[in-house]
């Protein structure tokens, strides 16, 4: 951990990006950002995309400007990002770490492929961030592989 705080990755203090105006007097009385919906209660939905026959897999800024557009669509809050650029075949792998979890990215331009998590808790949509991606990455095929994590009765 000591190298990811050398580096400005790691957050020296909580976060209160989930803050509330309302002072909080106890556990019971804190915001639960698990969702609720078609009859279930989980923490949030994890969008495996896969896209296939890609461009633009091989441009760390793009990628990071791309990601970071698409959480903002998806109603996400971002915390910061972080890319790396791989040589000799160029592959970028990278997150955008939100208050509501992250979106992170691994691109194989030899084989014109790129892994996207999505993962989201709370109000947020992923499925808005996906048309974004698709403007950069122009992909022929898209494979999307949705989990609800986190389930619990209700």
């Amino acid at each position: 951990m000591n190298a990811l705080a050398q580096l400005g990755m790691v957050s020296e203090l909580p976060s209160n990006n989930q803050a509330s105006s309302v002072p909080v007097s106890s556990d019971d009385d804190r915001k639960d950002y698990f969702v609720e919906k078609d009859g279930e209660k989980f923490a949030g939905t994890h969008l495996l995309v896969d896209l296939w026959d890609a461009t633009n897999l091989d441009d760390p800024e793009k990628i990071d400007r791309t990601l970071c557009e698409a959480a903002v669509a998806a109603g996400a809050t971002i915390l910061h990002s972080h890319f790396h650029h791989f040589t000799p075949n160029g592959g970028v792998s990278g997150v955008v770490v939100l208050a509501e979890s992250h979106i992170s990215i691994h691109t194989w331009p030899e084989r014109n492929f790129a892994a996207v998590d999505i993962f989201m808790c709370g109000a947020c949509d992923p499925h808005l961030a996906i048309p974004v991606m698709q403007r950069l990455f122009q992909e022929k095929r898209l494979e999307v592989d949705e989990q609800r994590r986190g389930r619990v009765a209700i």
